[in-house]
């Protein structure tokens, strides 16, 4: 049987979607600051008209479930939501830290990344991947929302050579110099990824499927490091 995934993200300033049609993977990508609600729909309707493919045909939907933009985030939860409800389809939430770091392997051959992303207020949301067993991704570090000063602190113990995605090196431009005078013994070498891209949560959610790891549009939550955000479930989430 073919399997079938859509992808989307909005949780940053990118807007993306991705198709996965038995083995062929085909995506749009945009970077469009506040204009994700006039965007991702109609890019949904592209990816799946020119792949002659409708919703119920899907096998399943991923969605960037952040960290990212509060907005952003919410909005890519809520149309993942929407339409995973129409056509009756499981969800599937990838890290949008995670999704750069296979952004990385895809386009530098990365086996280890440093993704930040800019969380504004002084903050920053870090992860720390690195490719392990199976050839999949793990964390060194849990994802979390750091200071600068604290990004610094918590990584004295890399070594080799790791890449930088996301907007958080370009927001603090001297903050990898930082990191490796503080003690770290390693390299880091800025990436092309700036933004997490639906394309690179193609693996990403294919693996996750065929484990199993999938969730209904009732149980699936976002990710914002922020403790102090609130959310509320469907069918209450506006």
């Amino acid at each position: 049987m073919p399997i079938r995934i859509l992808a989307l993200d909005t949780a940053t300033e990118a807007c993306s979607v991705a198709l996965y049609n038995d083995g062929e993977q085909t995506s749009y990508f945009e970077v469009c600051p506040q204009r994700h609600t006039q965007r991702i729909l109609p890019l949904v309707d592209q990816i799946l008209t020119e792949s002659g493919i409708t919703l119920n045909q899907l096998d399943a939907l991923a969605f960037g479930k952040g960290p990212g933009s509060f907005t952003g985030v919410r909005i890519g939860i809520g149309i993942a939501q929407g339409l995973a409800l129409g056509a009756d389809l499981p969800l599937i939430g990838i890290s949008t830290l995670k999704t750069m770091a296979e952004g990385c392997r895809r386009t530098n051959n990365a086996y280890q990344v440093l993704t930040g992303i800019d969380a504004r207020m002084g903050e920053i949301y870090l992860g720390c991947y690195m490719v392990g067993q199976n050839n999949h991704w793990q964390q060194t570090v849990p994802e979390k929302v750091l200071t600068p000063q604290q990004v610094i602190n918590q990584l004295t113990m890399l070594t080799n050579e790791w890449q930088l995605a996301g907007t958080a090196w370009q927001a603090y431009p001297d903050l990898a110099n930082q990191i490796q005078k503080n003690g770290s013994n390693c390299q880091l070498i800025k990436s092309n990824i700036e933004f997490p891209s639906a394309l690179d949560m193609l693996p990403l959610a294919l693996d996750d499927w065929q484990h199993g790891l999938y969730k209904s549009v009732e149980q699936v939550e976002p990710s914002y490091l922020r403790n102090n955000v609130a959310w509320k479930k469907l069918p209450n989430r506006l």
